[in-house]
């Protein structure tokens, strides 16, 4: 009989069909037995969870956690009838914050990156995607970066970032998109490589930011470095951001309010994950939802997440954005569960988190609920009663 460093016996066990009650063994820091309570196969210290869900601890796979400053005047601003598009041509928007984050010393960004992280994990959260783009410059970006990666040093989460040089043109290019990603976005991405701080490369295709030859010049460099890519793609209106995405085989494709059917069958093939953010879609009172019903259809996977920023989505709870994905988008509470589980983590490229299977990272949360949909369900009540990180109890 093979040894564990600890068994948790007694759970249900989540995402999974039915009633599905059993329990996990855990060595170094991986799972190394998922079954029937009953049958364990293996010998160790036992926890007994006394029926409570046990689920891979949560993926918060699009954020934007590193950043100076607020825009919670911009926030009045919507509130009385300006859209996001109008305020960041008139120059508040991503390039407000871009100010606030080149001022802002590394120190200063990591403290105030800190209490958002802790809400996240809080929450039962495991794993968070990072990215730049509050930069536009080669210093900050990088600067942005090793916050991240500093973050991921500092505490039992594991961070995933992505380099967004691409996320807005500076004042100083302004009219001059393709000189800015020659002379800032491009060079930066090259030296973030090179300093070991990228594992992804983001891009925002929209008529504020980047066309689509645009970014294509972006993932075309990021092919060169051996990068992943993915793309906030189809927010405000229709570019063909989500076709391209699926061209170069991206992770994910993100936001997608307006996407459509061909898009969805694109993604489809591509085996691109479509990222769900009702935090923006919320916080910017959108009307036209994702293609939810195209997604399903064509069975592109939907994961969920945060969005959390300082502008179009103020949001570090991933419980709640797990109900505003049912409730604004009419997921079902187990695709809610899948999309911050196992779709997150495809959503990253990440293939050793986001299930309950031998073999996968022993990064679990432990919640005081009945059923499973108990995590979209409730509004403003965390649930968590403990999260393990690689098989530590954190």
């Amino acid at each position: 009989m093979e040894s564990a460093d600890l068994i948790l016996t007694n759970a249900r066990l989540a995402p999974g069909p039915g009633d599905h009650r059993g329990g996990v063994a855990i060595r170094d820091g991986r799972i190394l037995w998922v079954g029937p309570a009953d049958a364990v196969p293996c010998a160790g210290p036992c926890r007994d969870l006394e029926g409570r869900v046990l689920t891979p601890a949560l993926i918060d796979c699009h954020t934007h956690l590193v950043h100076g400053g607020h825009r919670a005047r911009e926030f009045a601003l919507r509130l009385e009838g300006a859209s996001y598009e109008q305020i960041a041509r008139a120059g508040g928007g991503i390039v407000s914050t871009v100010k606030a984050t080149r001022a802002a010393s590394e120190d200063a960004l990591y403290a105030q990156a800190v209490p958002r992280l802790e809400a996240l994990l809080a929450e039962g959260v495991g794993t968070v995607e990072i990215k730049s783009g509050y930069g536009l410059d080669r210093d900050t970006e990088l600067k942005m970066l090793r916050v991240a990666r500093r973050l991921g040093q500092a505490f039992p989460v594991r961070v995933v970032t992505s380099f967004l040089g691409a996320h807005a043109i500076p004042t100083a290019y302004a009219g001059m998109p393709d000189k800015y990603l020659t002379d800032i976005c491009l060079p930066a991405l090259r030296a973030a490589h090179a300093q070991g701080l990228v594992d992804a490369v983001d891009g925002f295709c929209e008529g504020i930011a980047f066309d689509t030859a645009q970014i294509a010049r972006v993932y075309d460099e990021a092919r060169a470095l051996g990068l992943p890519v993915k793309l906030h793609a189809e927010q405000l209106s229709h570019r063909g951001g989500a076709a391209l995405a699926a061209r170069h085989g991206a992770l994910s494709a993100d936001h997608l309010e307006y996407a459509t059917d061909e898009d969805a069958r694109a993604m489809a093939r591509a085996g691109t994950v479509a990222v769900l953010l009702p935090g923006a879609f919320y916080a910017l009172r959108e009307t036209q939802a994702p293609p939810v019903a195209a997604f399903r259809a064509q069975g592109v996977p939907m994961a969920i997440a945060t969005d959390a920023n300082p502008g179009s989505s103020p949001l570090t709870s991933l419980l709640l954005a797990m109900n505003m994905a049912c409730t604004l988008f009419r997921l079902t509470p187990d695709e809610a569960l899948h999309g911050v589980t196992d779709h997150a983590a495809r959503a990253l490229g990440l293939a050793d988190t986001g299930r309950l299977a031998a073999g996968m990272r022993a990064d679990l949360a432990v919640w005081s609920v009945e059923d499973p949909a108990e995590l979209a369900y409730r509004i403003g009540f965390n649930p968590l009663f403990t999260r393990y990180f690689e098989g530590r109890e954190c």
